[in-house]
């Protein structure tokens, strides 16, 4: 094992009492909750370099799972300036990939799949070959892709997913009925692999098939993978954990980090039971870390946030978060008449942020849906202000698999940004990971948030979350407003969230 140059203790100066506790637990199953803004990135890296550093591991059979391109980058950038830059950094799909394609020669002739570069076809195709619906409209097409997704990530079978409908009262998208989406399914499944390709979650499957069926190429893959860390755990989908499980293949030295309160991806199948049942699934000695420390947020902003989960009936499972930081300004909530008003007034404050010396850069603006950016955004052009938007959750290759001009691409799109100086309009689920000085959260009314007004039960508890994570992007403000009417003539009156109550 090659020494690394770097002093152990050194790495762990400046370590919070639990984050210490964390980094210098490298023995065994390790589960770390770590809350919003607790230095979760930073303690699982000082950790890893720790490690290495001291000669307990091999930092070339040392591996970090995060969810994207641009956390996987993040920490790279950070174990390269703790001495470590051997240690491996990869989303899921990324691993995997490399792993499928080193192998590949040795399990067939045949030219190694190419991915789909636009699912989209293939959806269509399978629905028109199914229904004889031809050009579905692209809410259509994303909703039966969304499906399949789910149904891959959840490991369910075409064959199985009619009854898997039937006992959950699951609904299809497009109308169909469970037996036309079991059609839609396979049809689609036909076509990608006359094609010769895979998509994103067939990566997953078939690095799973050799890890189950091909003894010396799952050795092989093994030896390269002893030490595991895998991030944002709450958000792992059955797949996924299926493939964590075949890498590890019964030995214990696993680190998972993660916060069931930021679980905000149910709808495309991640779950926090393997999170929350870590020790159970282990059955030996884990050791449990809580980073609880908020050192993002003033104690406002925290306070406000603990009081959004204390009213779920889950509220054992989160944690109750303390500020790291001083006294700050007090939580804002206003009310406006209508959506143009909101927008004008959430535009006239940024604007006079922006005109006390706060960059634009430091400001979002967030949202439930991307259908409200539109008329933020033109209530900001209208002052002179320039804006981006940041689009849904999508699992897209620039997200799921490493790649130099990809990373690139991003990396540059966020320097111009920057430089421009714009103000960030974002869904809350793209906002995951991300924070700003200023946050502002609109449309928190019934209906928006929580999306669809659900009654109590799952819906609902992954509404409240959202919002939990909507609110812990802001560091110095964060202001919330909801709109009575859609329009200054609407006769339809919105009431209040039920999470501002």
């Amino acid at each position: 094992m090659g020494r690394v140059n770097t002093n152990g203790e050194k790495i762990l100066e400046g370590l919070d009492e639990a984050q210490l506790a964390a980094a210098t637990s490298i023995e065994g199953p390790v589960r770390i909750i770590a809350g919003a803004g607790a230095g979760k990135t930073r303690t699982i890296t000082r950790r890893i370099a720790y490690a290495c550093a001291t000669d307990q591991w091999d930092p070339m059979r040392t591996l970090a799972v995060t969810f994207s391109v641009k956390a996987a980058t993040e920490m790279r950038s950070r174990l390269a300036a703790l001495g470590v830059p051997m240690v491996k950094a990869a989303t899921f799909h990324s691993a995997a990939l490399h792993q499928l394609r080193r192998v590949w020669p040795d399990l067939s002739d045949a030219y190694f799949p190419s991915i789909v570069t636009d699912p989209r076809q293939l959806a269509t195709i399978a629905l028109t070959r199914v229904s004889g619906q031809a050009e579905p409209d692209a809410a259509t097409v994303r909703a039966l892709l969304a499906e399949i997704n789910w149904t891959k990530v959840s490991l369910i079978a075409p064959q199985d997913y009619a009854r898997v409908c039937a006992a959950t009262h699951r609904q299809p998208p497009a109308g169909l009925e469970p037996d036309a989406m079991a059609d839609v399914i396979e049809a689609y499944e036909r076509e990608k692999t006359g094609r010769n390709q895979m998509d994103f979650n067939d990566i997953l499957l078939m690095t799973c098939h050799v890890l189950e069926r091909f003894d010396p190429e799952a050795s092989s893959i093994r030896s390269r993978i002893r030490w595991i860390t895998v991030d944002e755990y709450q958000d792992v989908s059955p797949l996924q954990h299926r493939l964590l499980n075949l890498w590890m293949r019964g030995r214990d030295s696993l680190c998972v980090v993660g916060d069931p309160a930021q679980t905000i991806y149910s709808f495309a199948g991640a779950t926090s039971h393997y999170l929350l049942h870590f020790a159970q699934e282990w059955r030996r000695p884990c050791t449990d870390v809580r980073l609880d420390t908020d050192y993002r947020s003033t104690p406002q902003i925290v306070n406000y946030a603990n009081r959004v989960l204390s009213a779920s009936p889950q509220a054992r499972d989160y944690l109750v978060l303390h500020s790291g930081r001083d006294t700050g300004r007090r939580m804002m909530v206003t009310a406006y008449d209508n959506d143009e008003k909101e927008a004008t007034s959430v535009a006239r404050r940024i604007a006079a942020l922006i005109d006390r010396g706060v960059s634009p850069n430091d400001v979002a603006v967030l949202m439930r849906i991307n259908a409200q950016g539109p008329l933020i955004r033109t209530a900001l052009g209208k002052l002179g202000i320039h804006s981006r938007i940041r689009a849904e959750y999508a699992q897209t290759e620039a997200t799921l698999i490493d790649s130099s001009s990809a990373a690139a691409q991003a990396a540059a799109d966020d320097l111009t940004a920057r430089r421009a100086g714009q103000v960030s309009i974002s869904t809350i689920h793209a906002s995951k990971g991300l924070e700003w000085k200023h946050v502002f959260i609109i449309g928190c009314s019934e209906g928006l948030m929580p999306f669809g007004s659900p009654s109590a039960g799952a819906l609902l508890e992954e509404e409240r979350r959202l919002f939990y994570v909507a609110v812990t992007r802001g560091e110095d403000t964060v202001d919330v407003s909801f709109a009575y009417g859609k329009e200054a003539a609407s006769g339809q009156r919105r009431t209040p969230s039920r999470f501002l109550r």
